[in-house]
């Protein structure tokens, strides 16, 4: 289904910090919003994700307002991963998995085969089936984010949406799970939309990049149509280069030695 942002803008009282944002994000893509800290892209995801409610605007799936739907219909639409996921103490894999079943469960339909084979299946594409039995909070930063993401995937929703997927994973780590959220995006034809701080990342594993600053999309299209030097610098107020990736060509940034200037005046905290 067809994600789509028109006119958006939040605040945290007073204090605008989206202002008419417009995208589409399209079925079997990866959309990564990109930005320095502050500027409005977690906050654009929430409210993409019916967690904070935009002061103007609409947020759409397949043509349908999820600020106009209840939260457990919205929650068969739209997935969600927050930055540094929490899971329930002593919980195993199998049991966290089963956690994405939820919202299609309701007083007259409780687990069924249905859940079975949806779990079994998210385990199975995201590699952890092996750890089904496992407790969730002994296992790698990589082994982890992998059960969180399998969640999402049992949860079996045309949205995922993620905010920040590979926080404080080692390169390997990485990797794999950008490499994952690709699969969900392409073999799935999930619409992916997922927060990047990560520049060389996004632009190797997003179909499409919007960047942000305070509040207002400043660029979005493909990331080697968008992603130059002079964005890098007024994003985050360093020069760099951006070089071509051997192999895939993809778009590469090697910020100049001694280039960095203040970047306080280009969006607020906490947003």
């Amino acid at each position: 289904m067809k994600l789509t942002v028109e006119g958006l803008r939040a605040a945290y009282g007073k204090r605008e910090v989206v202002s008419e944002v417009d995208f589409v994000a399209a079925p079997g893509t990866v959309t990564a919003i990109v930005g320095p800290n502050g500027c409005g892209k977690s906050t654009l995801l929430r409210c993409v994700a019916r967690l904070h409610k935009p002061s103007g605007g609409r947020v759409t799936v397949d043509g349908a307002d999820v600020w106009a739907r209840s939260p457990r219909r919205v929650a068969r639409d739209l997935a969600l991963l927050p930055q540094s996921p929490v899971a329930p103490e002593a919980i195993t894999v199998a049991g966290l998995v089963s956690h994405g079943r939820h919202p299609h469960q309701g007083l007259f339909r409780q687990w069924s085969r249905q859940d079975e084979a949806a779990a079994r299946e998210a385990l199975a594409a995201t590699g952890v089936a092996e750890l089904a039995g496992r407790r969730v909070d002994r296992l790698s930063g990589g082994q982890r984010q992998r059960c969180w993401l399998a969640m999402i995937l049992a949860q079996d929703t045309p949205v995922v949406l993620l905010d920040e997927p590979t926080s404080a994973l080692d390169l390997g780590h990485q990797v794999e799970v950008l490499s994952l959220i690709r699969k969900i995006a392409g073999k799935r034809n999930r619409t992916v939309l997922m927060v990047v701080h990560d520049l060389a990342a996004a632009a190797r594993y997003a179909d499409r990049l919007i960047a942000m600053r305070d509040g207002r999309v400043v660029a979005e299209g493909a990331p080697a149509e968008v992603l130059t030097s002079g964005l890098v610098k007024s994003l985050y107020g360093v020069e760099a280069d951006i070089l071509a990736a051997p192999g895939d060509g993809a778009p590469v940034v090697v910020a100049r030695a001694d280039s960095a200037s203040p970047t306080s005046s280009l969006c607020d905290k906490g947003a």
